[in-house]
């Protein structure tokens, strides 16, 4: 096969401008190529032993290694090498009319992209040609360096290693009759949470098989050989079987080796047509057997083994990356371009077939292209308690709103790592029972249940969201000091839910026993650190951190964020009884205007105290008590919704799909923190009381928290943190002279 540079001529589909290098011919293709191997009118092929099919998949896996090079080399930046690795497989899936395909490798992108590209999926963001997409890609408002929620057809994001799968399992959840493959490479499998994950996914859903891992065991990672390199086979497959898969299905590319190449990790893309050809077709019969037994009832892996960057400018991790020198003038990219090369007729047939495929472009037919319809939860029974009536539990009067929702909407899911009874709310378990094989009442325990408990938080979270990104709704509970390990995923999902092109629930969280309240457990259970994690991610435009004061505060917060709508609202709550301070009614003008007046009194000076979180309102009324002695007037504000305390201007919300922008006004704000002096109190980082620093123009101090340790009781490590009432008094005096 010889490559020669494009001639204008009107035989050259229009879609293919921009690609530098066609081929005079391809060998085999007046034999399997004259017609489209997905009939018109049909959404896949008839027979995977086709030769016709065989071939024709196997032009797919090379038309996406050229554009994965041709469209990463035009920036000489991107990840090409791990792709290209398993481009017949991805080829197969197509070919087979799979489309709702995820991935866990966000290095992956250029080749997803490039699946979107022939199926026609881009034209959606105005990319018809190769050009285009060569020109978009890296760019602000084009192809991302790794997958986003703004590519249409890809079904969710990737980035950290190690998510994908939750994506997945989602999606099977949801649709149990389409299937979910994942590709994941074998650096990712050396994460501890996929397999870890999958397997407790399947003992909670033993007939929710229809999502397929596809790993690509190419040899190498990032940077070196894979930590997996060494494993025979066998050691493979039984690896596989041990984390419960019953059908493994391994395609390794050395078996149809021709070309003598020495290492166990091979390019079928050097062999013969002959050979080429008898890779492929095991390829394309081992992932229709791995699609339809995953579809029917068991747990699948399909296993492709070829080395890295088969196809591409360079061979193991060296293809992982491209640099600077790797431009499309550079000898090695022109050469690996001119092999890979195809005719224009063959351009135009590898699309027919993938526009075909699955019914259509994958932005017209993907599951995530549509909006889930949702059951109607009506009225909440919200029951508001009296204002400075008896103590309440914050976290059981949401429980039993949570155990409503899930009983009126059977799709709804409560994940939680570290048991729900230590976090006062038993009260979702016995409503909605915990997903276990073994039914026992006296546990909360049913097959049938709605409360997910595998003990990894990234589980937690990454089937949470994985089921808000696909339209469902969700809640993940968690001890605040332990939800920092599910935190990536969290953060990957709610961003990307910034930037969709449609409508879905926003991912909620309850965060729960604070530091505050775990003295005796020491600084292992005491980590409100994490709140600095999401005072940051405020300013992305679509995360909400609400701290409700009270039990009928948490119940309307809560009743919000069933409605928000492509948010990250994260509800952070004691589970201790504490006084009821606040009506429904304040709640929701405070989740307005993110505050709420709690207590105002006159004098000869004002001290304002904003306040993050519910226990720490304790030593602010007794400061506020001996303050008033002093004749100072005091006002007491409980920050609920710090979001809407930022100034437009530092935060992206206009940059959002489902954009809020909902901010305190210059003179609301003067009127709630106005005074001679300001002082910030929160259990937690002083980075959530920073919207009321910045806007504030009078004598002003933080008290937050510091570290942790061991003690008897939440007043006695507030007061090993200086959040005592003789401390904020002191200061208080201190700045209003």
């Amino acid at each position: 096969m010889t490559a020669t540079t494009p001639k204008a001529t009107s035989a050259i589909p229009s879609f293919c401008e921009g690609i530098q290098y066609f081929s005079e011919n391809v060998p085999g293709f007046e034999t399997y190529g004259k017609t489209p191997a997905i009939a018109q009118g049909s959404n896949s092929i008839a027979d995977p032993a086709d030769p016709a099919a065989v071939f024709q998949t196997m032009l797919g896996a090379d038309a996406l290694r050229y554009l994965t090079l041709q469209i990463t080399a035009s920036k000489a930046s991107g990840h090409p090498g791990g792709f290209a690795s398993q481009a017949e497989a991805y080829a197969a899936l197509v070919m087979l009319g799979h489309k709702n395909i995820v991935t866990e490798v966000g290095h992956h992108a250029p080749g997803f992209y490039s699946a979107m590209f022939l199926d026609r999926s881009l034209e959606d963001m105005g990319i018809t040609k190769v050009q285009q997409a060569r020109d978009k890609f890296r760019e602000k408002d084009g192809l991302l360096g790794h997958l986003s929620g703004f590519i249409p057809g890809l079904l969710a994001p990737a980035g950290p290693l190690g998510q994908g799968q939750h994506f997945a399992m989602a999606g099977a959840l949801l649709h149990p009759d389409k299937l979910f493959p994942f590709t994941m490479g074998d650096g990712g499998m050396g994460e501890p949470y996929p397999m870890s994950s999958m397997g407790h996914f399947h003992t909670a859903y033993p007939k929710a098989t229809n999502f397929l891992p596809v790993l690509v065991w190419n040899g190498y990672s990032q940077e070196h050989h894979s930590m997996v390199s060494t494993k025979t086979n066998a050691e493979m497959i039984a690896y596989w079987q041990g984390n419960g898969f019953k059908e493994v299905i391994l395609v390794d590319a050395k078996e149809f080796d021709d070309k003598n190449q020495p290492e166990a990790y091979v390019d079928s893309t050097a062999f013969s047509l002959e050979q080429r050809m008898a890779f492929t077709k095991a390829v394309l019969e081992g992932v229709d057997k791995a699609a339809k037994s995953a579809l029917g009832g068991k747990l699948t892996v399909f296993i492709i083994k070829q080395l890295k960057g088969a196809g591409v400018h360079a061979l193991g991790a060296k293809s992982h990356n491209l640099y600077p020198k790797d431009t499309l003038d550079a000898p090695h990219i022109v050469s690996a371009l001119k092999q890979r090369a195809l005719t224009a007729e063959a351009w135009q047939l590898v699309r027919t077939n993938c526009e075909r495929a699955g019914g259509g472009p994958a932005a017209k037919t993907v599951v995530t292209e549509f909006t889930l319809p949702l059951a109607d939860l009506g009225e909440l029974p919200l029951e508001e308690f009296a204002v400075g009536g008896e103590a309440k539990i914050s976290t059981t009067a949401m429980g039993r709103l949570v155990g409503t929702v899930g009983e009126r909407d059977r799709t709804f899911l409560v994940t939680n790592a570290d048991g729900n009874e230590a976090s006062a709310i038993a009260n979702i378990n016995q409503a909605l029972k915990i997903i276990h094989p073994t039914t026992d009442d006296l546990y909360n325990q049913s097959p049938n249940g709605q409360v997910y408990e595998p003990l990894s938080e990234d589980a937690c979270a990454g089937l949470a969201v994985g089921l808000s990104l696909f339209g469902a709704r969700s809640l993940w509970c968690s001890y605040e000091s332990f939800a920092i390990n599910g935190l990536p995923i969290w953060q990957t999902v709610t961003q990307a839910m910034a930037e969709l092109r449609r409508a879905t629930p926003a991912t909620v969280t309850l965060f729960t026993a604070g530091a505050l309240e775990q003295g005796r457990n020491g600084w292992t259970h005491q980590r409100p650190e994490i709140e600095a994690y999401f005072a940051a991610m405020m300013r992305n435009g679509n995360v909400f951190p609400l701290f409700p004061p009270d039990a009928n505060s948490i119940q309307a917060c809560y009743d919000w964020a069933l409605s928000a709508r492509n948010k990250g609202v994260v509800i952070t709550a004691s589970k201790s009884p504490l006084p009821i301070r606040t009506t429904f009614a304040q709640t929701r003008q405070g989740l307005e205007d993110g505050g709420i007046v709690l207590h105002e009194t006159t004098g000869n000076k004002k001290v304002v105290f904003a306040v993050v979180g519910d226990m720490t309102l304790t030593p602010v009324f007794e400061a506020a008590a001996s303050l008033e002695k002093e004749g100072l007037g005091v006002r007491i504000v409980s920050v609920v919704n710090p979001r809407r305390l930022y100034r437009s201007s530092d935060v992206a919300w206009n940059t959002c799909s489902e954009a809020d922008g909902g901010f305190l006004s210059d003179e609301k704000f003067a009127e709630m923190f106005g005074g001679d002096a300001l002082i910030g109190v929160t259990g937690g980082a002083s980075g959530m009381l920073e919207p009321v620093m910045l806007r504030s123009n009078c004598p002003r101090d933080t008290f937050a928290w510091k570290r942790g340790e061991t003690t008897a009781s939440a007043g006695e490590l507030m007061a090993f943190n200086g959040l005592t009432a003789d401390a904020l008094t002191k200061r208080a005096i201190g700045l209003v002279g």
